[in-house]
């Protein structure tokens, strides 16, 4: 189902990598973006890049973790450009280490961004585009939704439920009037990690090193989530990595986690007198992608 030659679309996590990507390419396809994110100044990095290109944008200050800032998102949305054609529900951040290890309460912040966040929009936007008979939801996932990582459990379950819920909406929804993806892309470069929760030094070593050796650009990924989401696939699969695993994951689910376990073990070795790409910390609760 093609976008029309106008229309209006919300990005959430959109202050830099792939949410940037995705408000930038939605506007030169014609649409108006309403760039949604708790972190001020790169949303409006990325709002002055969309007007710079000729499109139009507006900031919304937003904690998608919270029903009641989403709930105005979608009110704000509405004033400044009516009705909302285009959801991409893409704020995310990670949390690393050992089941029983990592805290709860990181377990908690993974969980109410990675896939509260997504529920969140999926309600505040879908109703309106279901009574209109008229949108787009693009769900952003991962391929550890469905190819899990040792040392990565609440990002993986959340993504897990991400995909479940594109799922479900794809089961509820006539395609002819509401398109649904969900985008699984594999790692790319991204600042995710700089928000990342955890101590484990292995994790975030393996994480830089798998970043800085992906093909793959923000560019690339949201470039094949639009395309997907146009063309009424469910999934996105932007990458090799993440298209193996998939079709592993169908046919001979055990190979899966052989396969994961086996390149872990690969990079750990490589990246075993590596510093940690990121330091210990803390960071904003919807950094984008």
């Amino acid at each position: 189902m093609r976008l029309p030659e106008a229309f209006v679309a919300v990005v959430t996590g959109a202050g830099s990598g792939l949410g940037r990507a995705l408000a930038l390419q939605l506007a030169r396809r014609g649409g108006r973006v309403v760039v949604a994110d708790v972190a001020r100044e790169g949303a409006e990095e990325t709002v002055a890049l969309l007007r710079e290109a000729g499109g139009e944008g507006v900031f919304v200050e937003c904690d998608v973790r919270r029903w009641e800032e989403v709930e105005a998102l979608s009110r704000r949305a509405r004033e400044w450009a009516g009705e909302v054609d285009l959801i991409a529900n893409n704020a995310g951040v990670v949390a690393g280490g050992l089941v029983g290890e990592v805290p709860l309460e990181d377990w908690r912040w993974t969980l109410d961004v990675d896939l509260w966040g997504v529920i969140h929009g999926c309600h505040a936007f879908v109703p309106s585009m279901r009574a209109r008979r008229r949108g787009w939801v693009l769900n952003i996932a991962s391929a550890a939704g469905y190819a899990c990582l040792s040392r990565f459990g609440p990002y993986s379950v959340a993504k897990a439920g991400v995909i479940a819920l594109s799922e479900t909406l794809r089961a509820e929804l006539d395609p002819r009037e509401v398109a649904v993806t969900v985008a699984c892309p594999s790692f790319f470069p991204t600042r995710i990690a700089e928000a990342a929760r955890g101590d484990d030094p292995e994790t975030r070593s393996l994480v830089g090193h798998m970043m800085r050796r992906a093909k793959s650009t923000p560019d690339d990924i949201a470039r094949h989530a639009l395309e997907s989401l146009e063309s009424g696939r469910l999934y996105s699969l932007p990458t090799l990595e993440a298209q193996a695993a998939r079709w592993a994951r169908r046919l001979v689910p055990a190979s899966v986690h052989r396969i994961t376990n086996l390149g872990r073990e690969v990079l750990r070795r490589t990246t075993s007198t590596c510093e940690p790409s990121t330091p210990s910390g803390r960071g904003s609760p919807s950094r984008c992608r």
